[in-house]
């Protein structure tokens, strides 16, 4: 069957363009409805900014996909790997649909904190509530471990985890939209070369929903993505790195299981250390400061538009590394 490069290249460009050309239109609204970061501690916008990154990026993502999805079925246009694709939507639908009401419902949750500051505990319940459901109705991590609690009990801290690093991550311009297309690209790559064609799908639309955004906030910024849009980001990333099977009998690479600890290891790290510093520090780790790996950068004299650029390449030369054969 032939490499279906066009699909993917459709996907990536409809997003992009999707992400793009909304972003103006949430923007406004954001501005309206005072969905915005207003100027204050730790931050150097002297304006407010709107919020409107994360609303542009899922329109970006589910939009193109809903309408690609729509005429596949209709065999309305014709694309290489059409058939197995369309397999793929019938066999894994319900496992689709959930992934994308968990995207709506983990964006919605960021949402609200972007609006009402949500405390951390009732945060931190809505996200767990998301990553049981998905945890229930797809894919779980097992480790070969052969135990459901298990299964279950790894899947539900990966999610929580990754979506927190990101969430975390996101803060100077460009940073978390940056690793996160970085990551989606690399995922979508090491799934379409195993033939796991709608995980590849999935990070072709969020890495190009993504760049789509990145004009809009970096390197200056007129939208950020909020906690919306890292919620977002770090969700989608934590399930692409459940779904693809970095194992086969077919390809036995002794250190898979490494490949998204690789894609993800800048967000991780970064997690692990302020999570560390803070805790020995004697304040709760989920108050934020400037103790990040990008603030450490600055500190050690880059300006932040270096420090992002540093980290984008580091991430790319991790995630060639979890892509190598």
């Amino acid at each position: 069957m032939t490499f279906p490069f066009n699909f993917f290249t459709a996907a990536f460009a409809g997003a992009l363009v999707t992400s793009l050309l909304s972003l103006p239109l949430w923007r406004q609204w954001c501005l309206r409805t005072q969905l915005v970061d207003d100027p204050g501690h730790r931050k150097i916008h002297h304006t407010p900014i709107p919020l409107a990154g994360g609303l542009a990026v899922l329109t970006g993502i589910l939009l193109p996909l809903m309408v690609g999805a729509l005429l596949l079925k209709l065999d309305i246009v014709k694309v290489t790997a059409a058939n197995a694709i369309v397999h793929g939507l019938d066999r894994r639908g319900l496992e689709l649909f959930v992934l994308a009401l968990g995207a709506v419902a983990i964006t919605l949750l960021g949402w609200l904190d972007d609006k009402h500051e949500l405390k951390a505990l009732p945060k931190f319940l809505g996200q767990i509530i998301i990553a049981i459901a998905v945890a229930a109705a797809c894919k779980r991590i097992t480790l070969f471990v052969h135990s459901e609690v298990f299964s279950y009990a790894i899947t539900i801290l990966w999610l929580l985890t990754v979506i927190n690093a990101f969430n975390f991550m996101d803060n100077m311009n460009g940073l978390c939209a940056g690793l996160g297309a970085i990551g989606a690209f690399f995922f979508a790559l090491i799934a379409a070369a195993h033939g796991e064609y709608l995980v590849a799908i999935t990070g072709c639309l969020m890495c190009g929903a993504l760049v789509g955004f990145l004009p809009w906030n970096f390197p200056h910024a007129r939208a950020f993505l909020g906690d919306a849009g890292s919620h977002l980001v770090g969700y989608l990333l934590a399930v692409m790195a459940i779904l693809p099977h970095f194992y086969t009998k077919q390809n036995p690479r002794p250190f898979a299981v490494l490949s998204p600890l690789l894609v993800l290891a800048i967000p991780l790290l970064d997690l692990a250390q302020v999570t560390v510093f803070r805790t020995l520090r004697g304040q709760p780790f989920w108050i934020g400061d400037t103790n990040h790996v990008s603030h450490r950068l600055v500190a050690w004299g880059l300006n932040r538009r270096q420090a992002v650029l540093l980290l984008w390449l580091v991430a790319v030369i991790l995630g060639a590394l979890a892509g190598w054969p």
